[in-house]
C-alpha cells in the first residue's frame, strides 16, 4: 500500500514538473532601462593587455588631479593612503605636501580637552571622507549617498571603461534614440527624467544623481601641457581610479608571465627526461 501511494505521489510530482515546462510562458514587457541602457564605450588604456598591460605613471598623475579637484569633493576613497601615491610617480615630500594641503581634515581627539577636533593630514592617512557621516553625505547631495571610489573600477562591471562612460554619457534625454531608431519618450512617455536627477544611457536605470562633474574643457590645469578636454580627464581619473582598485595588476601580469615560461621549461625537461629514460624502451 506504501508503494502504491509513494508510486502515485511521484507521478503526480512528475507530472506537475512536466506541465509547468510545457505550459507557455508570458512574454517580459520591455521596459526603458532594456532597450535604451548603453554598453560602456571601448577606448584604450595602457593597462588593457592582460599579459603586457601597464600603467602610464603620468596618466596616473593627471587623473590624481582630477580626482582631487572634482571628484573628491563628493568622493571618499578610504582604502587608499596618502603614501600610496608614491606608486605612481610622487616623491616623499611631495606626497607630505599633499597631505598637509588637503581640502579635508582627519577627525581626530583633543589630547587636552578629549574634545573631537581635527588635523592636518599625514602621508599615513587614508584620504579622509568629505562629509562626517552618510547623513551628512545625503544631506549635501539632493539625499543622495555618494560611493566611495577606492574600488569602484573593480566592482562595476566594465571598469575603467564603465566610468570614463558615465563620466562623458550625459545627454539631452529629449530625442534620445537607441539603436533600432526608437525614441525613448515615444516609446516609453513615463520614462521622463525626475527633475533631481540626470539622464545618462550608460547608467543601469538612466538616471543617475550625480550631475555632469566634467561639464566644460580646461577644467583642470595639466602642468604636463596635455590639453584638457573632457574625454581626456574623464579617461585620465577612469585610469587612476583603476589604479586605486588594483594597484597590484602589473606584479599579477609579470607574474603570469613567469608562470607560463616556467611551465614551457617544466614540460620541456619533462619530455626530454621521458626520451632519454625510455629510449631503449619499445613503446
Amino acid at each position: 500500500m506504501v508503494r502504491v501511494i509513494g508510486f502515485f505521489a511521484g507521478l503526480a510530482f512528475v507530472s506537475a514538473l512536466l506541465i509547468a515546462f510545457v505550459m507557455p510562458r508570458e512574454k517580459a514587457e520591455p521596459t526603458a532601462a532594456h532597450e535604451f541602457h548603453l554598453e560602456p564605450k571601448e577606448i584604450h588604456f595602457s593597462f588593457d593587455n592582460p599579459v603586457w598591460g601597464k600603467y602610464d605613471r603620468q596618466q596616473l598623475q593627471r587623473g590624481f588631479q582630477v580626482y582631487k579637484e572634482v571628484c573628491s569633493a563628493c568622493h571618499s576613497m578610504k582604502l587608499v593612503a596618502f603614501r600610496d601615491l608614491e606608486e605612481i610617480g610622487f616623491t616623499k615630500p611631495e606626497v607630505k605636501a599633499i597631505a598637509k594641503q588637503w581640502q579635508t581634515e582627519v577627525p581626530t581627539i583633543n589630547d587636552k580637552t578629549g574634545e573631537p577636533t581635527t588635523r592636518k593630514a599625514l602621508p599615513s592617512d587614508y584620504f579622509p571622507s568629505p562629509f562626517a557621516n552618510e547623513t551628512a553625505a545625503r544631506a549635501g547631495n539632493n539625499n543622495a549617498l555618494p560611493p566611495d571610489l577606492s574600488d569602484i573600477a573593480k566592482s562595476r562591471e566594465g571598469g575603467a571603461h564603465y566610468i570614463h562612460s558615465i563620466l562623458t554619457g550625459y545627454v539631452d534625454q529629449a530625442g534620445f534614440k537607441n539603436e533600432k531608431g526608437q525614441e525613448l519618450l515615444k516609446e516609453f512617455p513615463d520614462a521622463k527624467t525626475p527633475e533631481s536627477l540626470h539622464f545618462n544611457p550608460y547608467f543601469a536605470n538612466l538616471n543617475i544623481a550625480m550631475p555632469p562633474p566634467l561639464a566644460a574643457e580646461g577644467q583642470v590645469s595639466y602642468a604636463d601641457g596635455t590639453k584638457p578636454t573632457i574625454d581626456q580627464m574623464a579617461t585620465d581619473v577612469s585610469a587612476f581610479l583603476m589604479w586605486a582598485a588594483e594597484p597590484k595588476l602589473e606584479n599579477r601580469h609579470r607574474t603570469g608571465i613567469a608562470v607560463v615560461i616556467f611551465l614551457l621549461i617544466a614540460t620541456a625537461l619533462a619530455f626530454g627526461s621521458y626520451k632519454s629514460i625510455w629510449a631503449g624502451k619499445k613503446h
